[in-house]
């Protein structure tokens, strides 16, 4: 029997090697492109590796993305999407028919209580705040350039290409062009109408890995 067309695709043959964050991250960056994401759920037990759901607004967009995505290379995998047997839970939620059972708040509860158990103290959060800030601000070490709307981007696979990028930055506004430096395989600049859009994109993009060895550094151009 055919599931009808819904606004939530299944999609599974995933690469099994990301962390849950990672997975959902990368769905969410290829995906996004297709229409506004309402939820990505994915799991890292044992049953359900492999495997995750993409919940959209409508279910126009979500045909869009089984059409177009169906057998995209993920980390040399190809995709497999169809369309979800159920109602998702962020569906359910809008729509007012969201009941949570005994299970999933035990899991929620039980979740929650080793997050508490794992957090760090004050002092040491603070502490560790300084460098990731940095980091992510551009730089890591020395002087960040200034915000500007071109996006330095580093430690690209050698056989990326424009298009490959494009894919990525396009569904940011404000997104102009992808320029490849032939003479140095692995960099990139970005370009977007504005400062604040090429932020943006920075923030959405910092550390996504196109492969597993492969974790995008975005910085500021110089100008």
């Amino acid at each position: 029997m055919d599931i009808p067309p819904n606004q939530t695709i299944y999609v599974n043959n995933l690469y099994e090697k990301l962390s849950k964050e990672e997975l959902k991250k990368c769905l969410y960056a290829m995906f996004s492109q297709f229409g506004r994401i309402m939820d990505v759920v994915a799991m890292k037990t044992y049953r359900l590796r492999g495997q995750a759901w993409v919940v959209f607004t409508d279910t126009a967009a979500a045909t869009n993305a089984l059409r177009t995505m169906q057998g995209f290379p993920f980390f040399d995998k190809p995709i497999r999407i169809t369309y979800a047997k159920g109602k998702s839970d962020a569906v359910a939620k809008v729509d007012g028919t969201y009941k949570p059972d005994k299970k999933q708040r035990a899991q929620k509860n039980a979740a929650a209580r080793e997050a508490m158990l794992k957090r760090p103290s004050g002092n040491k959060s603070t502490a560790s705040a300084g460098p990731g800030v940095a980091q992510a601000g551009g730089g890591g070490s020395g002087v960040a350039n200034a915000p500007n709307k071109i996006l330095f981007v580093q430690n690209l696979p050698e056989n990326s290409n424009e298009a490959m990028l494009g894919m990525l930055f396009q569904q940011f506004p404000g997104f102009r062009e992808v320029r490849m430096v032939e003479a140095r395989p692995g960099i990139a600049f970005v370009e977007f109408e504005n400062d604040m859009q090429s932020t943006t994109a920075m923030q959405g993009l910092q550390g996504f890995k196109i492969t597993p060895a492969n974790a995008m550094n975005i910085t500021y151009a110089k100008q």
